[in-house]
């Protein structure tokens, strides 16, 4: 096992240092963009604040600029685009460190800016650390990743995680509840095995590790372990790189069962003892279940637990409102 990890971190760490080497030349492109818009932006508040004071004075400038800039340099000077540049500036000038904005391409920008403080700049920041496409950015704020992490924590917290994004520090740092499972494609009026929804999530590795959160690579499925002339298999191992241990992950179909967790535990004190290094932090064991009642949950969980977590997944993308509302009922 010890060597087919040591294999699986070399091409993951060359893999890595390839992929930052292509973002850093299209994040130097997009910086230049980015900074050229916020210079348009600055330049047409300044301008309109120096304008007459007529109410459509504004419109008919971006109207007749529009149409100059796109005779000699053709298509993005849209009134509608010239908006955004105009608002770019307005919203990013209150910045002290405006040059740290610009990490972004222009169309995650756009987006953005649709959105309120404190929530757009964690958005901004995780999407900056964790190299987010545009499609990724919209889905973590359609499925509340904001509110999901903010609900457990402090106001303290909150305040860290809207000025500097996500830190992992400890376990608990890596836990959602719930988990969303969307990109699945599954329908809702309809039951799954267990290995249905696992090989989905296989089939769709890269969406699964989005959700998951950082620092993940993925290790086994079915993994078999051995003892006692017995013989068991955990549903899903991966490794966290930033905490540096091993997350093993049991999928349940139905309610949540004290006797779940008691499996999982023998999966982490197997990895604990069997499988991690010396240098490596203790397992962590995930049960993944589509219902769960919190009160059992905290019942059957050690007091000083920092090793086991239940959490409840969802096959469809709630509403914000619906997801808001069930985190706070399971706080």
């Amino acid at each position: 096992m010890q060597n087919k990890l040591k294999k699986f971190q070399l091409f993951d760490g060359i893999r890595e240092l390839l992929v930052q080497a292509r973002q850093s030349v299209v994040r130097h492109i997009n910086t230049t963009m980015v900074k050229t818009y916020f210079e348009i932006g600055r330049m047409i508040v300044e301008d309109e604040q120096e304008g007459e004071k007529r109410a459509d004075y504004g419109k008919k400038q971006l109207q007749e600029l529009s149409i100059k800039l796109g005779v000699e340099f053709g298509r993005g000077f849209s009134v509608d685009n010239l908006e955004h540049m105009r608002k770019l500036y307005l919203v990013y000038s209150k910045s002290e460190k405006v040059s740290r904005k610009f990490e972004l391409s222009w169309s995650h920008y756009v987006l953005l800016m649709r959105w309120d403080e404190p929530i757009r700049k964690f958005y901004e920041i995780e999407a900056a650390q964790n190299n987010w496409s545009l499609r990724e950015l919209q889905r973590q704020f359609d499925t509340a990743l904001y509110e999901r992490l903010a609900l457990s924590r402090d106001k303290k917290q909150i305040l860290e995680l809207s000025s500097k994004g996500q830190i992992i520090e400890k376990p608990e740092n890596l836990i959602k509840d719930p988990y969303i499972f969307e990109f699945l494609g599954l329908k809702e009026d309809r039951s799954y095995s267990e290995s249905e929804i696992e090989s989905k999530l296989i089939d769709h590795l890269e969406s699964f590790l989005l959700e998951l959160g950082k620092g993940y690579t993925f290790v086994a499925r079915q993994q078999r372990i051995s003892f006692s002339e017995q013989h068991f298999f955990i549903d899903l191992v991966f490794y966290n790189r930033l905490l540096k241990c091993f997350v093993v992950i049991d999928l349940k179909i139905g309610e949540f069962k004290h006797q779940d967790l008691g499996q999982l535990q023998m999966y982490v004190n197997y990895y604990d003892r069997k499988v991690k290094s010396g240098l490596e932090n203790k397992t962590i064991g995930v049960l993944l279940c589509a219902d769960k009642d919190d009160a059992v949950v905290k019942m059957t969980l050690p007091e000083d637990n920092k090793q086991l977590y239940a959490s409840q997944y969802k096959l469809y993308l709630p509403t914000k409102e619906e997801l808001i509302k069930q985190i706070k009922m399971g706080r």
